[in-house]
């Protein structure tokens, strides 16, 4: 008898269950349609951004970001209406009403993750910096291989690929040696003390004055700075087009050949580093005399 109850109870279910599903069958089709339409809209509007942004700006990263939102925002405004045509409006509070409550707890729980995201968003819409540009942050130089929504990925002159999260670039000093499409070459040197210093300076002024790659809209400065231990130090001022780290090594590897070239023209000394040995003389006495006198009381 309770077996005979059980499966009029089982079997009634499931009628029920298929007459429900019959009967929502134009709606689920209609639900269906809603979705696809929508998923074809938004395709059509990530297109279509991408077409209007790229005609205004060169940032891909702020590009894909509109697209993914608004793709996401169209996507997911039809999803909600098939709900509702599937009678699933409760469904529908419900789901948003629990978005809300785990995003707040996903907000807790992966703060450094939405810091970064924020920073990256940040980044990408004031753009500081662009792909190929060359950076110096937290002790770390190199040229923006890629900015996304949680890194900043950067090439060292060596070679190494760092991953440089983005809250760490937006809290802190960097330096963008690009930004201008310039840069000052800043070379030191010295020359001895028996030489002219206005002659020196003339020489290396015109020797500087010489190279292709120095812009020539800016003039060659030179300032004596230091009595050295063994010459007058100098730096020598120049500037060139930069936006590569070639441009600026090998700018300055050409400065050194041509200043030393020109100093040997011109017999004017570099000197080498001078060191004083202390053989314990006493004022007034003279070397060889000193060493006879130690060895003569040896």
């Amino acid at each position: 008898m309770e077996i005979g109850n059980i499966y009029e109870l089982v079997t009634g279910k499931v009628e029920e269950w298929l007459t429900t599903t019959i009967e929502m069958l134009p709606n689920l089709a209609v639900a269906l349609l809603v979705v696809i339409v929508f998923y074809a809209i938004a395709k059509g509007i990530r297109k279509f951004v991408g077409k209007v942004l790229s005609k205004v700006t060169t940032n891909k990263t702020v590009t894909g970001l509109a697209q993914t939102v608004l793709g996401v925002l169209v996507i997911g405004i039809g999803v909600f209406i098939a709900l509702s045509i599937l009678n699933l409006d409760g469904m529908v509070t419900s789901l948003l009403a629990g978005a809300g409550i785990i995003g707040l707890a996903l907000g807790f729980a992966f703060q450094d993750i939405a810091s970064n995201f924020i920073s990256g968003v940040l980044l990408s819409v004031r753009h500081p910096f662009g792909i190929g540009d060359i950076i110096e942050t937290n002790d770390l130089f190199g040229t923006v291989e890629k900015l996304n929504l949680r890194n900043t990925v950067i090439r060292t002159p060596q070679g190494q690929i760092i991953y440089v999260p983005n809250k760490v670039v937006y809290e802190n000093p960097f330096v963008n040696y690009t930004k201008n499409g310039e840069r000052r070459i800043d070379l030191a040197c010295g020359v001895s003390y028996g030489d002219d210093l206005e002659k020196a300076r003339k020489v290396a002024i015109e020797a500087i004055q010489e190279l292709d790659m120095r812009d020539t809209s800016k003039d060659v400065e030179l300032y004596f700075d230091e009595f050295g231990g063994s010459s007058v130090n100098f730096k020598i001022r120049f500037w060139i087009a930069f936006d590569k780290l070639p441009q600026y090594w090998g700018a300055q590897s050409e400065a050194i050949i041509a200043l030393k070239k020109a100093f040997d023209e011109n017999d004017i000394m570099i000197p080498y580093p001078i060191r004083t040995l202390d053989f314990g003389i006493r004022g007034g006495e003279k070397l060889n005399a000193s060493m006879v006198n130690n060895g003569s009381n040896a």
